[in-house]
């Protein structure tokens, strides 16, 4: 009596990107492939949230930047709602940090879009098949951080950027930050732009989220 590979059928696809021309892009060039099916598409986490529950896809390609948040930060969510599912980061571009985040919220790898579609085809049929898939430069710190021999985010804040970070937390703007802490404002703006470097974050919300996330901030 013969059985069936786990992926006898078609890998379930599920693309999530706010570009139209990059979604359909991705969408034509995995669809050459009679062994994949792109089972939704989504442009935002709201959507990528609803079409999971309804798709069940067994990959989900998702860009990081979307317009109403994270898609690195959103992995969790996706994967409450299908825990089968492996969740591959599309990223304009990658950072040791972002890729350890991946990993630690349990998404499948990181991917960059300035790759070839052919690497994207490969990287999903890795991921599918079990694998975890990020590119050799970041590959390292990503098994530093789980592995323990990395700091965590924020680890390495200096006092000075601690407030800034929590100034940051309380919605002032840079100049009320440099006014707060008593400093110049090309100063306040050079501790904002080193708590953002250190958290691996290119927004001032991103920061605060992930000071959130990481306990640095109550």
């Amino acid at each position: 009596m013969s059985t069936s590979s786990p992926h006898s059928r078609p890998l379930r696809i599920l693309v999530v990107e706010d570009h139209d021309m990059v979604a359909e892009a991705i969408c034509l060039a995995l669809e050459r492939s009679p062994d994949l099916q792109i089972v939704g598409r989504a442009a935002s986490v709201a959507a990528a949230l609803a079409d999971a529950r309804h798709c069940e896809p067994d990959v989900v390609l998702m860009d990081r930047r979307l317009p109403d948040g994270d898609g690195v930060t959103a992995i969790t969510d996706l994967l409450a709602l299908v825990p089968s599912a492996r969740v591959l980061i599309l990223a304009g571009e990658g950072s040791g940090s972002v890729a350890a985040r991946v990993a630690e919220t349990g998404g499948a790898g990181l991917i960059l879009k300035a790759r070839g579609l052919s690497d994207l085809e490969d990287a999903v049929r890795r991921v599918a098949a079990g694998e975890m898939v990020f590119s050799q430069d970041l590959l390292g710190d990503v098994l530093e951080r789980l592995t323990g021999r990395a700091p965590a985010p924020g680890a390495n804040l200096t006092p000075r950027e601690l407030q800034a970070l929590h100034l940051l937390a309380e919605g002032h703007t840079t100049a009320e930050l440099s006014d707060q802490l008593g400093v110049a404002l090309n100063t306040g703006r050079n501790h904002v732009q080193r708590v953002l470097e250190k958290l691996g974050a290119r927004s001032q919300l991103e920061a605060v989220t992930i000071a959130r996330r990481e306990g640095l901030l109550k």
